[in-house]
């Protein structure tokens, strides 16, 4: 199994605009960051876990032409703002996209034009699939398993397929949540800033689930300009814990 971070950023992504840091200045690539998504290859399958404004950019950018479902966490612009640009993708079949009710309730009323009855030719095929708290299959035989957990005040899902756990935009994990996280080669895992925030989690307390979790490798996504350099910040990261970067892609095998 693999997993590569097509996106490591925030909802406004780093650079931000009109934003003159050393981070947004910095010329290394690795502090480049589109809008957090990634896309797991499991079973010969590709599944695509989120689907944002970048979307487009992230698929020329690594010669993706294939997509066999899409997996939301939530429906903030930042997950679902690319969905229009799946057209490609559904030239002969239909786009399986998984999240749950309210979400896909979301889809309809922001897409009303992908749901008539009487549709334009060339408009994206979306097949909504509502996903509850029971893992659930998707490309025939590719096994998810929802993991709930906390967006501020709103309950959204991360994903586990196989040994990779997927965990963005979150503040922090119901007790009974981590059951579904235990034995994970690879974790992908909200870590905002180093100052508090309301909705996200922080780099002390991602380390702190880290820990918890104790997967063989963590990958810190959902990065700000205000986290710091990614030169001068992965060297003081415990061993087995990265900063992820768009374009990283990561085998189970690596972890080995």
């Amino acid at each position: 199994m693999r997993i590569i971070f097509l996106g490591t950023g925030t909802s406004t992504g780093v650079p931000e605009i009109g934003c003159r840091c050393r981070v947004c200045s910095s010329p290394d690539p690795r502090d480049k960051r589109l809008r957090t998504s990634a896309m797991v290859k499991s079973n010969g399958r590709n599944i695509l876990i989120d689907c944002g404004p970048d979307f487009r950019q992230q698929m020329l950018a690594h010669n993706i032409d294939r997509i066999d479902a899409v997996l939301l966490t939530h429906e903030h612009y930042e997950q679902v703002g690319g969905l229009d640009d799946l057209r490609p993708f559904c030239a002969d079949r239909g786009m399986d996209v998984y999240a749950e009710e309210a979400v896909l309730e979301a889809i309809r009323t922001r897409m009303p034009y992908a749901f008539r009855e009487h549709r334009v030719k060339g408009l994206p095929e979306l097949s909504l699939h509502a996903v509850g708290d029971e893992p659930f299959f998707v490309a025939d035989e590719v096994e998810v398993t929802p993991v709930r957990v906390m967006h501020g005040c709103l309950p959204i899902v991360g994903f586990r397929i196989g040994e990779i756990a997927y965990l963005t935009d979150i503040s922090n994990i119901p007790d009974d949540q981590y059951k579904k996280l235990n034995n994970l080669r690879i974790l992908a895992v909200d870590a905002l800033r180093k100052r508090r925030h309301l909705t996200h989690q922080t780099l002390e307390e991602a380390l702190m689930q880290i820990e918890r979790i104790g997967p063989e490798l963590a990958c810190l996504i959902h990065i700000s300009h205000h986290f710091g350099l990614y030169s001068e910040e992965n060297v003081l990261l415990p061993k087995g814990v990265q900063i992820g970067y768009d374009g990283l892609s990561l085998s189970t095998d690596d972890t080995t």
